[in-house]
């Protein structure tokens, strides 16, 4: 790699939303170069980077952005899918030219630019029959769904878990739809309308328009004809009365786990109360655990084998180009995005 410079999106703060803030920098610094990566890192030429809520929450949040140590300029987004420019010393897995896929360091500068280091546990090989665009889709939301659920089912009869997922046509919600149908799962989800028959298309038994019907009554009603669920997955806020109404759906050994936390005050009491209040005290009656997307080479290759052998399919709505990052960062912030966005930096 000849060139010291790459296109890249840049923000130094963010006074109301990423969208705005971000501006397209041609000439941003390559960060390291093969002769300067530690013996764990890999210089990748990012070719896809898809988009997560978490890209701007944290950043849009006043406190947050203030306490949290980005580098700045900072460039946003997490995961990726590109080519192997150079590797560390001890990368003798991969090869110059070679596909992987994965997701950055929270700290560290984002997808949204040509070039883009990577440490060794967020970044593997991209299996042969597995297209890029959908290989971008795995970083976080993939991670995190297989997370919530693969290591949370029932030990024993698995196939015969009962999952609830709260939030089903977002971008954990479709990859977790997809891998407990191919462990063998009764899957429930809630959604909007209009998305009822893409959730149904990935294999959901029963979907509850939320619009329509109250969840938790519903819940209750399938919980009596199937014997109660095993898991529930929360994609949507805490929960609210999903979760502390859970008792009524959710078998007393089950867990309810739930990815969402928005920094704000109001969500992080109710995270604390739920958290940290035993049932005693007037606390969940559930088992309550939060999760976080914690990249592990070993997870990646089997949600990619699942996406090889045609198991899984990642929903993408929309590709954008390199320039059109902040409108998908708009797109992305109206909530109401079916699977994943993507956006095509090479």
């Amino acid at each position: 790699m000849a060139s010291t410079t790459m296109r890249a999106w840049e923000f130094t703060h963010v006074p109301t939303t990423l969208a705005s803030a971000i501006k397209l920098n041609p000439s941003a610094p390559v960060l390291a170069s093969a002769a300067t990566l530690k013996p764990d890192e890999t210089l990748v030429r990012i070719h896809y980077a898809s988009l997560n809520p978490v890209d701007f929450k944290i950043v849009e949040a006043p406190i947050a952005a203030r306490i949290l140590a980005f580098r700045k300029p900072a460039t946003p987004a997490y995961d990726f899918c590109g080519t192997v420019v150079a590797t560390g010393s001890s990368r003798t897995d991969l090869e110059q030219g070679q596909w992987v896929f994965g997701m950055l360091d929270t700290f560290s500068p984002g997808a949204l630019a040509d070039y883009a280091v990577v440490k060794r546990n967020s970044c593997i090989a991209v299996p042969e029959g597995v297209r890029h665009e959908d290989a971008a889709t795995i970083g976080i939301a993939g991670i995190t769904a297989w997370q919530c659920i693969i290591p949370r089912l029932p030990q024993k009869d698995r196939g015969a878990a009962n999952v609830f997922i709260n939030g089903g046509s977002g971008g954990v919600g479709s990859f977790g739809i997809q891998f407990a149908k191919a462990k063998g799962c009764f899957v429930v989800t809630t959604c909007s309308e209009r998305n009822v028959e893409l959730c149904k298309r990935l294999g959901a038994d029963r979907v509850i328009d939320y619009t329509k019907h109250n969840v938790v009554d519903e819940l209750a009603k399938i919980a009596r004809e199937n014997g109660g669920f095993d898991l529930a997955v929360n994609n949507v806020d805490i929960g609210g009365d999903v979760y502390w109404k859970a008792q009524r759906y959710l078998k007393v050994s089950a867990p309810y786990v739930t990815i969402a936390a928005a920094p704000s005050l109001a969500s992080v009491l109710e995270l604390f109360k739920a958290l940290l209040i035993p049932a005693s005290l007037g606390g969940g009656q559930r088992k309550f655990e939060l999760v976080g997307a914690d990249p592990k080479p070993s997870q990646y290759a089997e949600i990619a084998q699942l996406i090889k052998d045609g198991q899984v399919k990642p929903v993408i709505e929309q590709i954008y180009d390199m320039e059109e990052a902040p409108r998908a960062y708009e797109r992305l912030k109206t909530g109401r995005v079916s699977g994943k966005l993507v956006v095509k930096v090479a």
